[in-house]
């Protein structure tokens, strides 16, 4: 692998709603995504779970202890107490969740999480956290462990990327050009992507009120993520430059 510059594009968030499900396929088949890290706490996860059967998508299992969201709201597989609010349902916010969740109840959580990939018959190559931070670190690690899968955002495993960039949270009219100087400077190694895409429609608009603090994770980076990942220039700068796409299946292979 010396000398060679790898790629993974990576869609967060597979399985949340349908809009997600949809965009993410076309992401993986027709555009630059190489692996899909899947929320099986989410109502769509069953739909999620076909797609990916039927498209060959690699899966990562994406742990969830919060739900970020107004009006989509998702809850456990388990029955912690510390795990929910008031409402039976998680958390909003990281901070929420690190102050309430007890170590027990998140390692059966998350461990419940990715047997319900199993029980979907899908191999799961990764595991990695959603809204990108920890709201219990230790019980990651417990269920990367027991499951015998990398943990790609712990302290040792993140160590083997050549760069981590999120693309979402980016401003739309510039994504196109960022991206395409992201690539221009890749170095030999494997690099991580991570994108959040989705299709237009009601759904995105509809899970949140005007104002929220979310609003900007709804539709707008979504839809910019997944012109973004669909774009033939962006795709043919890749090409030009040799990069290989891969996923974390067979990243670190020689």
């Amino acid at each position: 692998m010396a000398g060679e510059v790898r790629l993974i594009v990576q869609g967060d968030d597979f399985g949340m709603c349908h809009a997600v499900n949809v965009g993410t396929v076309q992401a993986f088949r027709d555009g630059i995504l190489t692996q899909a890290s899947t929320m099986a706490a989410c109502p769509w996860f069953t739909g999620a779970a076909a797609l990916a059967r039927e498209y060959g998508i690699p899966l990562g299992v994406h742990q969830t202890l919060t739900c970020e969201w107004d009006f989509l709201r998702w809850r456990p597989l388990t029955d912690g107490p510390s795990l929910v609010g008031e409402d039976g349902t998680f958390f909003r916010t990281v901070a929420e969740a690190r102050a309430s969740i007890t170590q027990a109840d998140a390692v059966r959580e998350l461990s419940a999480q990715a047997a319900k990939f199993a029980a979907e018959g899908l191999t799961v190559d990764y595991l990695d956290v959603h809204m990108g931070q920890s709201a219990s670190e230790q019980a990651y690690d417990d269920v990367s462990n027991a499951v015998g899968k990398p943990f790609i955002y712990g302290p040792v495993e993140s160590q083997r990327f050549g760069s981590i960039e999120t693309l979402s949270d980016r401003d739309a009219a510039t994504k196109k050009d960022w991206v395409l100087d992201h690539i221009a400077g890749l170095t030999p190694g494997v690099h991580l992507l991570v994108t959040h895409c989705a299709v237009a429609g009601p759904e995105l608009g509809a899970m949140h009120a005007p104002g929220s603090e979310t609003y900007r994770w709804a539709e707008e980076y979504r839809l910019s993520d997944q012109e973004i990942v669909t774009d033939p220039e962006v795709r043919k700068a890749i090409e030009e430059r040799g990069i290989e796409l891969v996923s974390m299946r067979n990243a670190f292979t020689d």
